[in-house]
């Protein structure tokens, strides 16, 4: 390639040090970046010189192939290479600077203008090659490069804005992407040889990765495609296996904590539960049962992710594993998201467990005082119990007596590592993480990636799919017609009103005004009863006892019935405006039907106004899959958003895709369980950078969890 000196066009800038700046040295250590453009960068999580080598290029364009002028053509983006004729600087009506630039090559004659640098008038002059990349726009009888990026060509050095593979970055405003181009080249000019390389040749060798300054520099200005996926490749590999590493020396640290008291004999208990059951387990929950009560019986705690599609029976999973806690003469804890989620465990569980002779108790914020009293001695007296609370559980008024088991439901809700508070509860309890969102494979091993895995892949016998449809907003009266006709023959339905995100006490008011809509019209003569987070416990388990016993025969509601209500005759579900609902919570709330044996149907009201919104819609309709679905919702909305904002940045991935790259997390893997085989501790000298590395990833993981 053709070696080219560009004299820069940007406007002058403030100097920074002369030091040559290390990677962790704050940005404005770099030349041209002041207190102005350092909080521009700040805006972009851009504080240090190692955050701008890791600022990736979201993509590149190509501008390898100047068109000759002549060539030019109107309304597209081009490359060229010309001469400078003449070049003016004149003011538009408004007073605005403007610099034409006329050019010529061997084919014909161009302009190109530029509003409001008037720099540039001093910058290009007659003669000089210069190369161009913009929009082609008519003027008249010629055409004009409109604003374009220009560069003034020599024999010496490479181009960075023009002729290449330009990279393309996240930005923001006040912060061109010519300026962050030329930050990043010279942080790459003077800190990419400090960054230190943490791969052993070993490592670099067997997988085909480059070393990391030549990653670092074709990642951003690679000379072919080819080039820049070696470089993401190698810097996404690097990620995946520090974090990797960490997740498995965190599970063999864990694995090697003993237990502080055993469980005593414990089997018969179970079975008689088990027994006692008015339905059959499927194959699946058995063997998930098996599988805990194995692990509880173990001389160190178990650490344990049960995950299930909706209905597939995890209540009876986790109400399992408590008995066998009780029969261990120890005491169990299941916390939850919500006071409502902890509410319907607690009468699940009450159901399931009283017949035992099994204590359950409720520890939420709202609780009566005499219950909370009741059971906060019961759990200091050491008395064999099960308590269901949410976040109270964690106050430090909350004391164990001889804690057993912790299960965390719907753990993607909570912080980083919560349950690690709860564990401290006690002395090395077992841990049981569940999660009604199946969780993509890429998800397992990183975010889980302390933790066995359980998976209910079965579902009851005699459950038929739901049936999905999509239906505009134009046939809501038909929709309600279709519901009368089902209830007069004998069928039950849930009516989910519109999502409201600003406030409980506007969800519960629109809930209450779609019930009286629907009562005095298309559902008049109809039970009709509604339920919202706003009403009473007691108020809020009566109405549901009712729907559950046939008493009410369409249920108005807001998301408290997502999870843990089961009415094997509620055949029918209606959501409104379904398009403010993302894919979990829709795919949640369409599993409280097709519990019975009668198919289901799930009816979606929506005119979604976005492709993705669309999209969501599309993927209802055409999949019952849960496993599909999160896939699905992992591309759509990615992990920080999919496992909850106190989630984001978790695995502290900055180029690695938890969509796309699971067959490199695989790889990543299988390298990190080989490097710890021969090297535990990873002491090594030549894996020292490594182990640093690791080291510091667990750091920033733990305070995540001290935050969270």
């Amino acid at each position: 390639m053709t070696r080219r000196r560009i004299t820069s066009v940007d406007p002058p800038a403030v100097t920074g040090t002369a030091r040559r700046p290390k990677p962790d040295d704050p940005v404005q250590y770099l030349r041209g970046v002041g207190p102005s453009r350092a909080a521009l960068l700040a805006r972009l999580g851009i504080e240090t010189v190692r955050d701008l080598l890791w600022h990736l290029p979201r993509r590149h364009e190509d501008r390898r192939n100047p068109t000759p002028l002549a060539a030019l053509r109107e309304g597209m983006e081009q490359a060229a290479m010309a001469r400078i004729e003449r070049v003016q600087l004149v003011r538009t009506r408004r007073g605005m600077p403007l610099v034409r630039a006329g050019v010529v090559d061997a084919t014909g004659v161009a302009y190109a203008v530029w509003f409001n640098q008037p720099y540039l008038a001093q910058t290009l002059t007659r003669g000089q090659q210069v190369s161009l990349y913009g929009r082609v726009e008519r003027a008249g009888r010629a055409l004009q490069f409109v604003a374009p990026e220009v560069e003034v060509l020599d024999d010496s050095e490479e181009p960075w804005h023009t002729g290449r593979l330009v990279p393309i970055y996240p930005t923001t405003e006040g912060l061109p992407q010519r300026s962050l181009r030329v930050l990043i080249r010279d942080a790459l000019d003077l800190g990419a040889a400090a960054v230190p390389e943490i791969l052993p040749e070993e490592v670099r060798s067997r997988h085909g990765l480059p070393a990391l300054r030549e990653a670092l520099w074709a990642v951003h200005f690679p000379d072919q495609e080819a080039d820049q996926v070696a470089a993401r490749r190698r810097l996404a590999f690097e990620e995946l296996l520090v974090l990797r590493l960490g997740m498995l020396q965190q599970r063999r640290a864990l694995d090697a904590t003993p237990r502080g008291a055993p469980y005593g004999p414990f089997g018969e208990r179970v079975r008689r539960f088990l027994s006692s059951l008015p339905f059959d387990l499927t194959r699946a929950q058995r063997r998930v049962i098996a599988e805990i009560t194995r692990d509880m019986q173990r001389p160190v705690p178990t650490n344990r992710l049960l995950q299930g599609d909706v209905g597939s029976g995890k209540t009876v999973v986790a109400a399992a594993a408590l008995v066998a806690c009780v029969e261990g003469d120890f005491q169990g804890a299941l916390m939850a998201p919500t006071e409502i989620l902890a509410e319907q465990h607690l009468l699940t569980l009450q159901r399931l467990l009283a017949p035992q002779g099994i204590p359950v108790h409720l520890l939420v914020g709202s609780a009566d005082p005499a219950a909370r009293a009741a059971a906060l001695e019961a759990l200091r007296s050491g008395a064999p119990v099960v308590v269901v609370g949410t976040h109270a559980l964690l106050q430090e008024r909350v004391v164990f007596n001889r804690l057993g088991l912790v299960i965390v439901d719907e753990q993607h809700r909570f912080g980083v590592m919560q349950r690690a508070r709860l564990r401290e509860k006690g002395s090395g309890p077992d841990v049981l993480v569940m999660t009604a969102t199946p969780i993509p494979r890429t998800l397992t091993l990183t975010v889980y990636g302390d933790l066995d895995v359980s998976v209910l892949d079965e579902m009851p016998p005699g459950r038929e799919p739901v049936a999905t449809h999509v239906r505009p907003s134009s046939a809501r009266a038909r929709v309600y017609t279709y519901v009368h006709e089902q209830v007069s023959a004998g069928r039950q339905a849930f009516v989910v009103c519109p999502l409201i995100e600003e406030s409980d006490v506007l969800q519960a008011r629109s809930a209450v005004e779609l019930a009286r809509e629907l009562a005095a019209g298309p559902l008049a003569g109809i039970r009709l009863e509604v339920v919202h987070g706003r009403l009473p416990a007691s108020q809020r388990a009566a109405i549901m006892d009712a729907f559950r016993a046939g008493q009410i025969d369409v249920l108005v509601a807001t998301t408290v019935i997502e999870v843990g209500v089961d009415v094997p005759n509620a055949s029918l579900m209606v959501i409104e405006n379904a398009d403010r609902y993302g894919l979990a919570q829709l795919h949640q709330l369409r599993g409280r039907i097709g519990r019975g044996t009668v198919r289901s149907q799930c009816i979606l009201i929506a005119d979604p106004a976005t492709d993705e919104g669309r999209g969501r819609l599309e993927i209802m309709a055409a999949t019952t899959d849960g496993f599909r679905i999160a896939q699905e919702d992992l591309a759509l909305r990615g992990p920080g958003e999919v496992l909850g904002v106190r989630q984001h940045g978790v695995a502290g991935l900055r180029v690695a895709n938890l969509v796309t790259d699971l067959p490199l997390l695989e790889e990543a893997n299988q390298a990190a369980e080989t490097l710890l085989s021969r090297d535990p501790g990873l002491r090594d000298p030549a894996l020292a950078a490594l182990g640093d590395q690791v080291r510091r990833y667990l750091a920033h993981r733990a305070s995540l969890a001290s935050v969270g």
